[in-house]
């Protein structure tokens, strides 16, 4: 039997672009006009969406959530990506949540989109901070987008931070001192001019000129991005499949911002610390296994 294709998105969804701060202004005054949505209208409309092919209830869906788009990339606009940019973005996550979204999972279509929003925008972030790659592991990318909430937290106001320091703000976010020290020593550093000299004299030659090209090939970059996606797709497949507590676990701990602790969990669940840690690392195993066994098929 052949599948279903999505539906190609309804032509109104294409937002206009934000060229300058009156364009964005007038933008953000015009989203907020879009009434938000209850849980039972957000079903209806992607019901409505997924089953029927309905342009108007995705619209509706699509312009119901720009405002949480705004939202996010107000909280991240101090990575030194313009807010424009990281809408943009945003809007693309959207997009494709509206695409990728079942109703009939439980899933309200708001929680759904934000991970698809805050995957967009740290995306962008993480490509475009510095030449250094940041990190590409859970804990680093942890790191990365919560240590300046975790200084002010702990109130550590200092640049260069002590080694106690840095174990208060590991034990804050539950990963590695080695990680947190890591990533300090990279956000703190400055990147280097690529015009600069090489060295004092005139005929050194900058650094542009003196860098191996390591550009990865087209194919190479499309293949690449054909992976992600293929890992996206089996992630969401594999994630539904988890036990209720598992999976909300497992999402708390390691795709949520901020982090949630595992003494907020155990509070929440009504359940050891330790519980909660064996829950998250069993999850994170089976969703693993799945996902590994599957893209070797």
């Amino acid at each position: 039997m052949k599948k279903n294709l999505p539906a190609p998105l309804p032509k109104t969804t294409r937002l206009p672009a934000i060229s300058d701060d009156y364009s964005l202004a007038r933008y953000i005054a015009e989203i907020q006009k879009f009434p938000i949505l209850s849980a039972t209208e957000e079903y209806e409309y992607a019901t409505a969406w997924t089953t029927m092919h309905d342009s108007a209830a995705a619209e509706k869906l699509i312009s119901s959530h720009l405002r949480m788009v705004v939202a996010v990339a107000y909280e991240l606009k101090n990575y030194g990506i313009p807010v424009s940019d990281l809408i943009a973005s945003g809007n693309l996550g959207l997009m494709q949540a509206l695409q990728k979204f079942d109703p009939e999972k439980g899933f309200r279509f708001s929680t759904y989109a934000m991970f698809w929003i805050k995957a967009e925008m740290y995306d962008l972030i993480l490509s475009n901070w510095s030449m250094v790659k940041i990190g590409t592991s859970a804990n680093q990318k942890r790191v990365f987008f919560n240590l300046s909430r975790a200084k002010r937290a702990l109130g550590i106001m200092d640049s260069e931070m002590t080694p106690d320091q840095i174990r208060q703000i590991a034990e804050h976010l539950d990963v590695n001192e080695t990680d947190v020290a890591g990533m300090a020593r990279r956000i703190g550093a400055r990147d280097v001019s690529l015009n600069a000299p090489l060295r004092n004299d005139s005929d050194s030659g900058d650094i542009l000129s003196n860098l191996e090209d390591t550009t990865d090939s087209i194919e190479d970059r499309v293949q690449n991005s054909q992976m992600r996606k293929m890992g996206m797709k089996l992630l969401q497949k594999h994630m539904a499949d988890l036990p209720e507590r598992d999976r909300a676990i497992l999402i708390a701990r390691r795709m949520s911002d901020p982090v949630k602790t595992l003494e907020q969990l155990a509070s929440e669940y009504n359940i050891s610390r330790e519980r909660v840690r064996q829950i998250e690392e069993r999850a994170f195993a089976k969703l693993q296994k799945a996902i590994l066994a599957e893209s070797k098929l």
